[in-house]
């Protein structure tokens, strides 16, 4: 279900893969075996978005603890990653991480045949005594990219990439949307399903589609740079995603949230080594270190940056909820009341647009 990356990107992002694991200053005792982990990963390291992301966390889990990791590239999330997940047990793994929505369930099914390895979904919602979910409050810095983007408009139309209608994508929309009419009440979000995560060719002609309809600033949940390309050679400005993507689109990105897995990593995996792990929902903050904001750009406009670090500031001391109400669906219709807000657990059910959002779910 995944493509090759298209030639542009491949030029721009040539990453060596480093799958045996490397030792720390503290090695293992002799005679004692490194403990293996597994990562399973949707999309090639080289797509320069949330996959490469995750590898770079691998990585920083190898530099700072005594272990050796091993990778799978392009898992697709059906019965074929059950079968990846019990080679890397048959490898000597211990430890897996799977790190997409849709291998929640596949997840489920080998932790239960095997209770003594411990596995780790990104994204899901499932816990076992052998397994375990992590995912963080994105929307934190979706909503300050919003800000960005809403001060940047010259037409008020900003479009979005977006990959598939899971509440995960849908309440990244609702925040970026939230970010951007908080400073620009007039601007509206426009929204391109392209129901793939990764297919740089198709990312970028859903951008091209936007652009078409007179958008002037490209945002995304994808996991490759094709949109970002796209408003570079369009002339217009971008926010990306998963990385720094200014080498993509050095006249057009301004800013992208960012996501610090090596963090998640290093702790999870430290508190196996310790015997101290216990299966938990982890979702990580801006607080903590495990979402940001990638630095603004030049292209950004002046008075972003004071925006928005006085609202990251207030998300930072807990004084800030994204989805405090009150907030109107995009038919007008008051989702949330004044002195409310949206759970987490509501957030990983949402499967409504805010206002200003135009764009269709179920498409």
């Amino acid at each position: 279900m995944r493509k090759g990356l298209t030639l542009l990107l491949v030029a721009l992002l040539a990453v060596t893969l480093t799958v045996a694991g490397c030792s720390s200053n503290t090695p293992a005792p002799a005679g004692e075996e490194k403990l293996k982990v597994g990562f399973i990963y949707i999309g090639p390291v080289g797509d320069a978005g949330w996959t490469y992301a995750h590898d770079q966390g691998r990585q920083y889990l190898e530099k700072e603890l005594d272990v050796e990791t091993i990778i799978q590239e392009s898992v697709p999330e059906d019965q074929q990653s059950e079968k990846v997940m019990k080679d890397m047990i048959d490898q000597g793994a211990k430890v897996i991480f799977a790190t997409s929505y849709g291998y929640m369930d596949h997840v489920v099914n080998v932790a239960k045949e095997y209770p003594d390895i411990i596995f780790l979904h990104c994204s899901g919602d499932k816990i076992g005594d052998n397994y375990a979910n992590y995912f963080g409050s994105i929307e934190e810095p979706r909503y300050l990219s919003g800000i960005v983007a809403g001060l940047k408009t010259q037409n008020d139309t900003i479009g979005y990439v977006a990959a598939f209608d899971y509440p995960e994508v849908i309440r990244g929309i609702n925040a970026f949307t939230l970010g951007v009419r908080s400073v620009n009440p007039d601007a509206v979000v426009k929204v391109k399903w392209t129901n793939t995560w990764f297919d740089p060719a198709k990312e970028k002609a859903a951008a091209v589609a936007l652009l078409d309809e007179g958008v002037d600033i490209i945002a995304q949940h994808q996991d490759t740079a094709g949109p970002q390309v796209a408003a570079e050679e369009r002339g217009v400005w971008s926010v990306g995603y998963n990385t720094d993507m200014s080498k993509m689109a050095p006249k057009s990105y301004m800013t992208a949230p960012l996501w610090n897995w090596g963090m998640y990593y290093v702790k999870t995996v430290k508190e196996i080594q310790e015997g101290t792990w216990k299966p938990e929902a982890y979702w990580g903050t801006l607080k903590d270190g495990f979402v940001d904001l990638a630095p603004l750009t030049d292209i950004a406009p002046a008075e972003a940056q004071a925006a928005v670090d006085k609202v990251q500031d207030q998300m930072k001391a807990g004084t800030f909820d994204v989805f405090a109400g009150p907030i109107k669906d995009q038919n007008g219709k008051e989702m949330v009341p004044a002195g409310s807000t949206v759970s987490i657990g509501d957030q990983l059910g949402m499967k409504w647009f805010v206002e200003g959002v135009e764009g269709k779910i179920g498409q």
